[in-house]
């Protein structure tokens, strides 16, 4: 069964791009341009991840979605991906578990993604240890074509 993930960024060129590179890594990925369509969203299905940017309709939208995702019973994992680095702990304060930098490298996020999974799932069975709460800063990856074409691990996307 593929893994679903709810990916909710305001910035078309970026939801499409890591939408296609989950895809092709295994992923059903389901996205939203605003706070308020992925809490709809979440209300309507199950994700086992929601990745979220925290800038979109509003400077802290990406909030609102953690705390959406957090009342969900099925419980995902979530990660914010943000351009702002410069959170400070609050994401974690907010329920996030991870905070991934963009722009990102393609091999670091689906790293860190597999890695948030699996912590995530193991923390919901009761497996010892707790989930680290992580940032990551990844290797700068040009955007500037992402409209109309981009690779990941050397494939077209």
């Amino acid at each position: 069964m593929k893994r679903r993930i709810l990916l909710v960024d305001d910035e078309l060129a970026i939801l499409l791009t890591l939408r296609a590179v989950l895809e092709m890594n295994g992923f059903n990925v389901d996205t939203a341009t605003s706070a308020r369509e992925a809490e709809r969203k979440m209300r309507n299905d199950l994700f086992q991840m929601v990745i979220t940017d925290m800038r979109m309709e509003s400077e802290a939208a990406g909030y609102d979605v953690i705390r959406a995702a957090r009342q969900q019973p099925y419980d995902p994992a979530i990660a914010i991906l943000t351009a702002y680095p410069s959170l400070g702990n609050q994401w974690q304060m907010e329920g996030a578990h991870s905070l991934l930098v963009k722009p990102v490298n393609t091999d670091e996020l689906l790293r860190q993604l597999e890695a948030l999974l699996i912590t995530h799932q193991d923390h919901k069975a009761g497996v010892k240890p707790k989930m680290p709460k992580t940032a990551v800063r990844a290797v700068p990856v040009n955007h500037a074509n992402a409209a109309h074409s981009a690779t990941a691990g050397g494939k077209a996307v």
